[in-house]
């Protein structure tokens, strides 16, 4: 399938619903050679679209890592560049699952994105997602905990229930 062909399978429904997220992924598990056209959707002008592509990539990801593998530095340098809290959120789980195939560069490259998101976002979900992935790294990279820990404290006093409790959870983990 091309790119238009996944989109227009990705599109539609309620934004909140998974659509055919999940025929897409086994679409992709079965022909992973369309993995780029899916790859592409990210650059969607529908945020529906573009929302259920990453949704997608993570659960390609869960099932084959190798997949993405190709599209680590892409996913670094291109859609943590896309401002949509989905694929924040996304990306922060994305990362987690596949840290253990990134270079250096690329997981230095991460923590960058990530701490950024944990700063200056508020989506309560980014910020929840973030907080995971970040405090599984800094679990035994005391650099990493210097740098996220003021965001972190702050973060405990957060009106929202879920982020203040998984904010305390990573802070007692770490500090």
């Amino acid at each position: 399938m091309n790119r238009h062909a996944y989109e227009k399978l990705l599109a539609g429904g309620h934004p909140n619903s998974l659509g055919n997220t999940v025929v897409v992924v086994g679409a992709i598990l079965n022909e992973p050679a369309d993995i780029e056209s899916l790859f592409e959707c990210f650059f969607s002008e529908d945020a529906v679209v573009r929302m259920r592509v990453a949704n997608a990539m993570k659960r390609i990801a869960r099932a084959n890592k190798s997949l993405l593998l190709p599209y680590l530095d892409r996913f670094l340098d291109e859609i943590a560049l896309i401002d949509q809290a989905s694929t924040k959120w996304s990306l922060a789980q994305l990362f987690l699952i596949l840290d253990t195939h990134m270079s250096e560069l690329q997981l230095n490259k991460a923590k960058d994105i990530l701490i950024d998101n944990l700063i200056n976002h508020s989506d309560w979900i980014v910020l929840n997602m973030t907080m995971e992935t970040l405090g599984n790294w800094a679990f035994g990279d005391a650099a990493l905990k210097r740098r996220i820990r003021d965001r972190i404290i702050e973060l405990k006093d957060d009106p929202r229930k879920s982020v203040s409790k998984k904010a305390l959870k990573t802070a007692a983990l770490l500090y």
